[in-house]
């Protein structure tokens, strides 16, 4: 009886076992968040000053979304729309807010599901190398404390605004960079979390990992090495000069340094976040794990104007009104490409209408999990596949809170955008389908449409302790 019981054991260890082996090992997740990054600045997307030939690989490889849109058109909140799967009017984190006297940003709360969670529920191992700005070391949204096994970079936003920095974050450690010490810019941030980043890829290639590699190009200030500049000097003229901060209290504190080549200091930042993309991409064909990984390429908003940025001159935003902060097409539609071999089909577009509340039921397919969650999302899972049955959205819904408050609505081709909500908060109405520039307020001639965007508008929030809009 004893030698039955062993023999069928046996035969029960081998079946789960020979079963363990023919399911399908969870694809690696490779999300790459470029920073002020518009819908224009990339050569697939329409950019003719430059070239971003890996990118442009990429999409060559995969899909191109034409119409998918940023959590925000600022950082933080942008990132907590991305990785809570709430637009701006639920999601926790609705605008930039530092904490007083210290290091970081308002913290995510430690309730609240997201996208590293449900990985880490499925075995992944998670890293976010790059920027986080959601929560001040130590605290509840501290990275480590929302699902993240490994970060390193910057923890508050405002230190990344600097390329030479004293010291970024290893988790909980201070990782000194001693080339920065006093005026000294010698150690560059973007290589050394790209060196990092690249070390978890080797590190974890024997199982499931994802790595949100949230670089902080091409974001302000415009300062590379100058190696990384020289190829570009002169090639874009005339020239713009910006004078910044390059010493006293606020230097390496958020305020930008001096820029005399800041066209091609941008083009240089570009070039630079190629290359880094191009490696990534060779990692993982040299590690042979390329046919499981997805990559996503995308930027966190539209293309900023500070720190000597030009977005006029390279026409970043692609040709769409309004730039960073603005609730126009300019300021929100992002590039958003995705590869996935053997799923995706290669040489795609799509104008799915889609944003980043998106990822994390999206996420939530591509593993199979039948959890629920709170969302403003819906799975992009079909268009990936190429499955007609792609659910749509009801409505986009976006709001800001600085200068004096805008909330912004997307219904079909039905664009409403508030500006100055502490003000007169006029309504303005756009057609996109045949008015992509918002060039012509027709508001006055749908007051139909306006009033049920409007109450779509008053529905879509909910209050906040933190973000109101207060006359």
């Amino acid at each position: 009886m004893k030698k039955q019981i062993t023999i069928s054991s046996i035969f029960t260890l081998t079946a789960l076992s020979l079963q363990a082996q023919n399911k399908e090992t969870p694809p690696n997740i490779i999300f790459i968040l470029s920073d002020d990054l518009g819908y224009g600045d990339l050569s697939c997307m329409g950019q003719t000053k430059f070239s971003t030939p890996n990118i442009d690989k990429l999409a060559e490889q995969g899909i191109v979304f034409t119409q998918h849109y940023s959590g925000s058109s600022v950082s933080a909140p942008s990132r907590s729309c991305l990785y809570t799967g709430l637009h701006t009017g639920h999601t926790p984190i609705r605008g930039n807010k530092e904490v007083p006297d210290g290091e970081g940003q308002h913290p995510l709360p430690a309730d609240q599901f997201n996208v590293f969670q449900l990985l880490k529920k499925h075995g992944y191992t998670t890293g976010l190398f790059g920027k986080w700005g959601l929560g001040f070391p130590g605290s509840e949204g501290d990275p480590n404390n929302q699902g993240i096994d490994m970060f390193f970079g910057y923890n508050c936003q405002r230190a990344a605004h600097n390329y030479y920095p004293y010291y970024l974050w290893n988790n909980q450690t201070k990782y000194f960079l001693d080339g920065n010490t006093g005026i000294g810019e010698n150690d560059y941030a973007p290589y050394i979390i790209h060196d990092k980043a690249i070390n978890f890829i080797k590190e974890n290639k024997n199982k499931p990992f994802s790595l949100f590699y949230t670089t902080i190009l091409p974001h302000a200030e415009l300062k590379l090495p100058q190696q990384e500049m020289e190829p570009f000097i002169n090639q874009y003229l005339p020239e713009k000069v910006f004078k910044g901060c390059d010493d006293g209290i606020n230097y390496k504190n958020g305020w930008y340094g001096s820029q005399k080549d800041s066209h091609a200091a941008f083009v240089a930042m570009l070039t630079l976040l190629d290359k880094q993309v191009g490696d990534i991409m060779n990692t993982l064909k040299e590690l042979n794990i390329e046919n499981n990984t997805i990559i996503i390429f995308t930027s966190d908003n539209g293309p900023h104007a500070e720190g000597g940025a030009d977005p006029k001159y390279f026409n970043s935003a692609g040709g769409l009104r309004g730039i960073k902060r603005d609730l126009y097409e300019g300021g929100i539609r992002i590039p958003f490409i995705a590869k996935w071999p053997n799923v995706i089909k290669p040489g795609q577009k799509t104008d799915h209408i889609s944003a980043f509340w998106d990822l994390l039921p999206t996420v939530k397919d591509i593993l199979n999990d039948k959890i629920y969650f709170e969302t403003d999302g819906i799975s992009f899972l079909p268009t990936l596949k190429n499955i007609p049955k792609q659910k749509k959205h009801e409505y986009l819904y976006w709001e800001f809170h600085e200068m004096n408050g805008r909330k912004a609505i997307r219904k079909g081709d039905w664009k409403g955008v508030v500006y100055n909500i502490k003000g007169d908060d006029k309504f303005q109405l756009y057609n996109l389908k045949t008015d992509v520039n918002e060039s012509k307020d027709i508001a006055n001639q749908h007051p139909e449409i306006v009033r049920e965007l409007q109450m779509l508008m008053n529905r879509a929030r909910t209050s906040s302790t933190i973000f109101n809009f207060e006359k």
